[in-house]
């Protein structure tokens, strides 16, 4: 998994350089590429092995696989910002806002989220134009008020809620922040083919929540050198997370738990699922 990992990384970044270059060199340009570097590429390789998983050709996939990159470059762009998280460090070097300005990193999400529609939609992605215009309703959705942009907004509002969220709460909360674009992502290569997405919704909706469950975790028991940003905001700020609300043990045990779910989700494809059944238990080893 390692291995289709970088190579997937490499192409996503290699293919963001390409349709970055005629955007010229103004800051928001120079904030767009600077945001879309580095990370950990999850997002994109779901939409690569969702795509080989149904025979989707890997020129194709890199047009949704790279359009996803941009969307949560843009999502993280944002979410740093003083009005929002008010973070300085992101993969290890600084937010936008703090290499340049804010107004600069609203302008790079606007014009990363424009790009992501641009490279979800383009002819030499999905083959068919039904199944692009698919790829792009079901973006919208996800990244929109009903998805992302909601768990968001439930975010910061727990922040100054009266009572800490419940653990229901926090799962719905978090089904549309981070859970949304993977669902998104891991069921692209189905959408590009026209095929069934029942069993990859399945599995995606389980690696979601291990995903933020574990992203919980890290704030906990992690350091700014590995985790690239900054720790401890959540028990800092007093917010309830899945760590707070079940204890750390009982929380890792829940995300292996999703983790296991995740992966019997696939089982009607067998041994071709093996790299997706690998980065669901990558989600909760990792570090970052």
């Amino acid at each position: 998994m390692q291995n289709r990992r970088a190579a997937a990384a490499t192409r996503v970044q290699e293919h963001l350089i390409e349709v970055l270059a005629p955007f010229g060199d103004s800051a928001v340009a120079e904030g767009m590429r600077y945001a879309t570097s580095g990370g950990k590429r999850v997002r994109a390789l779901l939409v690569m092995e969702s795509a080989r998983l149904h025979k989707v050709a890997g020129e194709r996939a890199i047009w949704p696989a790279a359009g996803i990159e941009a969307m949560h470059a843009y999502s993280l762009v944002h979410d740093d910002l003083p009005c929002m998280d008010d973070d300085d460090m992101r993969r290890g070097q600084p937010t936008v806002h703090v290499k340049w300005d804010e107004a600069t990193a609203v302008l790079v999400g606007d014009a990363l989220q424009s790009l992501a529609f641009e490279l979800v939609s383009h002819p030499a992605g999905a083959e068919t134009s039904t199944a692009r215009a698919n790829l792009c309703f079901d973006l919208a959705r996800a990244a929109g008020g009903q998805g992302m942009v909601l768990g968001q907004a439930l975010d910061i509002a727990a922040e100054t809620a009266s009572s800490p969220l419940t653990l229901e709460e926090i799962t719905h909360l978090q089904a549309g922040k981070t859970g949304a674009l993977i669902e998104w992502s891991a069921t692209c290569g189905a959408v590009m083919a026209g095929a069934n997405a029942d069993s990859l919704r399945a599995y995606a909706h389980a690696l979601g929540l291990a995903f933020q469950i574990q992203d919980d975790v890290i704030d906990v028991t992690g350091s700014v050198e590995a985790a690239g940003k900054a720790v401890g905001k959540d028990a800092a700020a007093g917010k309830a997370t899945f760590v707070s609300l079940l204890g750390l043990d009982a929380a890792k045990t829940r995300a292996a738990d999703l983790v296991d779910q995740a992966c019997d989700a696939l089982s009607e494809y067998g041994k071709d699922a093996e790299t997706l059944q690998q980065i669901a238990r990558f989600v909760i080893a990792r570090k970052t």
